[in-house]
């Protein structure tokens, strides 16, 4: 039987990569009451499942959201990361989690490996008070124990969900997307500096010199946390400095937000995937996730994250910042089918495990769990006081 669960969390139709991730996770384990966090100043038309608003500066918000949950549902899963929560470096978290009366599971999307003292002190105290936490990777976990001192029979790793696709021959998708004859390379995901692109785009023209039909395909709009600070000057920087390599037959931008429909589409029609992300303490990535689920090869940076899932040969890691070895992996993709199809296949039945069926049923068994101690009286000692102080 499906627990009555509440997700908290930013939520579709804002665009952000944790909004999408509780849509399909509120999907796959059943679906559930909403809590949306938005700023006052960005109130959108959101749907039916969505029954609570969360302002994201009025700690009042989450005091009543929290106590209303905890009149009408068995466990509360809430979505962490820094900047979606309001008060200083997302502090508000703790005002809500402290009072709810229900069990909680926080899912964390970010974990700084050199935070601040009161970043620190904020994610080390939600552990704490949450009944489980969940992450990503082993990596994280590992990042939580030594860094953070959580104990590791608190945390639960589950994956990143993706979603079901089958393997398909790219050639096949292609001429839809008027790239019939071309090889594809592709990035996808809302555009922002940490993305990376700069380097495969300044390892293009060796690539192209031995590719002439090589297209890579730039697929997103750009972030609107960097729309609202800057407009559209880090992608018309990307355009500069494609036009100054001389790449423009060889770079497509497609800039809008992508529905889960095409953007499957566009992951089957590629033939290599590419996250050159310079930051190398990045726990977790949705779209490197997505780019194993659909069978692509994979080229990346060493980042913590795709050092563990890309192991045993399920992808290919380039050292950071190095142009001339992202085209040499590039190049060596291109010119080998069969290695192509190797990776993929590696990469493909590594992510069985992520699909959304298979999280959701971890997320519910996990959610059971909790629920079950909460009954038997192991509630975490913190909620307990704040419920016996009203």
């Amino acid at each position: 039987m499906t627990l009555r669960t509440a997700f908290v969390s930013t939520y579709p139709p804002r665009r952000c990569g944790i909004a999408t991730f509780t849509h399909d996770l509120a999907a796959a384990t059943g679906g559930g009451e909403i809590a949306v966090l938005h700023p006052p100043e960005d109130s959108p038309f959101y749907p039916a499942e969505v029954e609570h608003r969360i302002r994201t500066d009025e700690r009042s918000d989450y005091l009543r959201t929290a106590r209303s949950l905890s009149d009408c549902v068995e466990v509360v899963s809430v979505q962490h990361e820094y900047g979606i929560w309001g008060g200083e470096d997302g502090e508000h978290v703790l005002d809500f989690v402290r009072t709810l009366r229900v069990p909680a599971v926080a899912t964390l999307h970010t974990i700084l490996r050199n935070p601040t003292s009161h970043q620190r002190s904020v994610l080390s105290e939600l552990v704490d008070i949450v009944d489980a936490t969940v992450v990503m990777s082993r990596s994280a976990a590992n990042l939580l124990s030594t860094a953070y001192a959580v104990n590791p029979g608190r945390v639960h790793v589950i994956p990143h969900g993706v979603p079901t696709l089958g393997p398909v021959d790219p050639s096949m998708l292609k001429g839809d997307l008027g790239l019939q004859g071309r090889e594809v390379i592709l990035s996808f995901g809302l555009l922002g500096p940490g993305k990376g692109l700069e380097l495969a785009i300044e390892a293009l023209p060796a690539v192209a010199a031995a590719n002439p039909a090589v297209v890579y395909a730039i697929v997103g709009a750009t972030h609107p946390a960097l729309i609202r600070r800057e407009g559209e000057a880090y992608r018309q920087s990307l355009k500069r400095q494609v036009a100054r390599l001389g790449m423009e037959r060889h770079v497509l931008f497609v800039d809008r937000f992508m529905s889960k429909g095409e953007l499957g589409q566009w992951l089957q029609a590629a033939d290599v995937f590419v996250t050159p992300y310079p930051n190398l303490e990045q726990i977790v990535s949705g779209t490197l996730s997505y780019a194993m689920g659909a069978g692509r090869a994979i080229v990346s940076t060493p980042y913590v994250y795709a050092t563990e899932l890309l192991a045993d040969g399920r992808g290919v890691l380039v050292e950071p910042d190095s142009t001339d070895g992202l085209a040499t992996a590039l190049n060596t993709l291109l010119a080998d089918p069969a290695l192509r199809a190797e990776i993929g296949r590696r990469a493909y039945t590594y992510a069985r495990r992520m699909v959304w069926p298979a999280v959701g049923a971890q997320y519910n068994e996990l959610f059971a769990s909790v629920v079950a101690d909460g009954d038997s009286g192991a509630a975490a000692p913190e909620r307990q006081l704040v419920a016996a102080g009203g």
